[in-house]
């Protein structure tokens, strides 16, 4: 059975201007969803708000107090492309909360898999700071709570346009983590270089792949089958967590990919056959409503059993071959699985 993470209060938070983190993007998520029979296919699963424990996890008290405070004023501008209005405070909580409730339903066997669908996004959520549209960094709290229900091994697999940096510092040296990433760089918000490899305790437990723009489904399955498959394969994950941005898709507003839903599905088909697929989806970025519900559904698909579309790729381009071959030489030292170019 397949778990749905969805809440009205997620609709709440929103911007008094133009702002591309808006709540249409859900909307239009959750129409199509229903519009298609698939919500009704999955086990709705109520969000609920995280714990003091669950964010401490991840947060410093001096942040989750900070979010907390944004609720008595009717709006504020944390940083030039993040905001709270009085409700974004409650969606925060319930975004994290939801996602690690679903998330520690799978780990305990009583979901198979799932999709989560939270607002506001979570992925550039530093400790102690809101950045990139996000408040908490609903991933690293859902990987948390999924250790504290017995996964010993981790794999978060961020896929969106934009670099996890917060995802990627809450891990840094955490050796019972995988984070892997592959966005558009340079790009914001700048890290996720191909040299980023984790910490003294976890060399080659960060793998970055950092594209050209203009990758296209080749290129990432590419990159999936010659860098991640055969890491995580030796890993073995006990659960995998994806940072399921929607921004690499062909058309978006923000990012300058041309991944299609079929490409996003083929990724939701590989990362299922690890962890006995114990897979759980975690919306992020994503700013075409059309290209991120087309892209949602395609992946719920897969979560639900269906076999994923076949791929009319084309053939892998240079640049991305070039980016492939560094990182292999980057991480050949910690993973001797990676083929040689």
């Amino acid at each position: 059975m397949t778990g749905l993470i969805y809440d009205d209060r997620f609709l709440l938070h929103r911007a008094p201007y133009d702002h591309p983190e808006q709540p249409s993007r859900l909307k239009a998520i959750h129409d199509r969803l229903i519009d298609e029979g698939l919500f009704q296919s999955c086990r709705w699963i109520e969000a609920r708000k995280a714990t003091s424990e669950e964010l401490e996890a991840v947060h410093t008290r001096g942040l989750i107090e900070a979010v907390r405070a944004t609720s008595g004023r009717d709006f504020t501008q944390l940083d030039p492309d993040t905001y709270a209005c009085r409700d974004s405070a409650e969606a925060a909580w319930l975004a994290a909360g939801g996602l690690a409730e679903l998330t520690i339903r799978v780990v305990r066997g009583e979901l198979d898999n799932g999709l989560a669908l939270p607002r506001p996004p979570g992925h550039h959520a530093e400790r102690d700071l809101a950045m990139g549209f996000c408040l908490f960094n609903n991933v690293a709290i859902a990987a948390q709570a999924a250790r504290a229900a017995g996964a010993s091994r981790v794999l978060i697999v961020d896929w969106d346009v934009h670099h996890g940096n917060g995802t990627q510092h809450s891990f840094w040296n955490d050796p019972a983590v995988l984070y892997f990433s592959t966005h558009q760089f340079p790009f914001y918000p700048g890290t996720g270089a191909a040299d980023e490899l984790g910490g003294p305790s976890a060399r080659g437990r960060t793998v970055n792949v950092p594209l050209p723009p203009g990758m296209g489904d080749a290129d990432y399955m590419a990159v999936f089958d010659r860098v991640l498959m055969p890491i995580a394969e030796r890993f073995r994950p006990e659960l995998v967590l994806v940072s399921c941005g929607f921004d690499a898709a062909a058309g978006d507003l923000l990012g300058e990919m041309r991944v299609t839903p079929d490409g996003f599905a083929a990724m939701t088909a590989r990362l299922r056959s690890l962890a006995g697929g114990r897979c759980v989806l975690a919306l992020e970025g994503g700013y075409t409503l059309e290209a991120i519900s087309r892209s949602a559904a395609a992946c719920l698909r897969v979560l639900l059993g269906e076999d994923s579309p076949p791929t009319n790729s084309g053939s892998v381009s240079t640049a991305a071959s070039a980016v492939i071959a560094s990182v292999v030489a980057a991480q050949r030292p910690f993973w001797p699985v990676l083929a040689g170019p």
